[in-house]
């Protein structure tokens, strides 16, 4: 089974480093990231099982593009990743990979977060392909150096 698996190192301990990943999700995602880019409002994970992951655009534009399947404070979130190959929204969500991360202490201030993308299978024959990128350097590696740039200068 193909998956991606990431790992960073924060300065933070593990529940201030999810509190920060969750919410303030709008402050560090990356804009090129999102379908409405510099236009961007918001966007979020709403903090409970079902609960959305959604992007407000431009006019009040509003794309779903996860939904939470776990969620234990300070230590894992998990949701559907509803982007396929081409950057489309993925409706259906049994047709959709799912990441989760783990977020582990290491000492009192610091924690080491897993990221696991799984099921890529399930977008059809591009899955491979989408696979590598999201595993390359200009995928998951720049997103969560991104949330990791975010907490550094925060301190």
């Amino acid at each position: 089974m193909e998956k991606v698996v990431r790992q960073i190192n924060i300065g933070l301990n593990a529940h201030e480093a999810f509190d920060t990943f969750v919410n303030n999700f709008n402050d560090w995602w990356p804009k090129e990231y999102t379908w409405s880019k510099d236009s961007l409002e918001e966007i979020k994970i709403e903090t409970k099982i079902d609960g959305l992951c959604t992007e407000i655009g431009p006019y009040g534009f509003r794309c779903d593009w996860g939904r939470v399947t776990d969620y234990i404070p300070g230590k894992t979130i998990r949701f559907t990743w509803q982007i396929g190959p081409e950057r489309e929204p993925v409706p259906n969500p049994e047709k959709a990979g799912h990441v989760t991360l783990d977020f582990h202490m290491k000492g009192n201030d610091r924690t080491a977060i897993e990221l696991k993308h799984v099921d890529f299978y399930k977008y059809g024959e591009q899955g491979s392909e989408y696979c590598k990128m999201m595993g390359s350097d200009q995928g998951w590696k720049y997103i969560l150096d991104c949330f990791k740039n975010y907490c550094s200068e925060r301190r």
